[in-house]
């Protein structure tokens, strides 16, 4: 498995990845074209064998950072990847300056919080009915 960038002709896969795994709302194919917009965003993908099986996004704003998407395909979760990309988008913030790195989970997805857990993010507050069908969403930090 390889960790790197992404670049524009990634974006396909990622929509297509984006698709499978946030069926509620995910994020468009013009919406992550439009990352390359920002200096502020970063994203990186993982790769095996030339197939990209998992990806994220940091945005990057003074001393804080918010983790956008960690996504990773079906068959290479409980693998490592999302580790891998969560290391990857940490060491990134830290990089630029931010101390403290947050992300919003959705109170449904234990896998994912089970995940962020286990990468140092612990839960620092919850937003009611934040999501468009009405979930509830858990914010999560780490300090970096």
């Amino acid at each position: 498995m390889q960790i790197r960038e992404w670049n524009y002709k990634d974006i396909l896969r990622i929509s297509e990845i984006e698709k499978e795994c946030f069926p509620h709302e995910p994020w468009s194919f013009q919406m992550l074209a439009s990352s390359f917009d920002t200096d502020s965003f970063h994203g990186v993908l993982a790769e095996d064998g030339g197939e990209i099986i998992g990806y994220g996004g940091v945005t990057i704003a003074a001393d804080t950072a918010d983790i956008a998407n960690v996504a990773v395909t079906e068959p290479f979760r409980h693998s490592g990847v999302g580790t891998a990309i969560i290391a990857e988008l940490s060491h990134i913030a830290k990089q630029r300056g931010a101390i403290k790195l947050f992300l919003e989970v959705r109170v449904s997805n234990a896998i994912a919080m089970e995940l962020y857990l286990k990468n140092g993010f612990k839960g620092a507050y919850a937003r009611t009915r934040y999501y468009s069908d009405g979930e509830d969403c858990l914010v999560m930090v780490k300090e970096l």
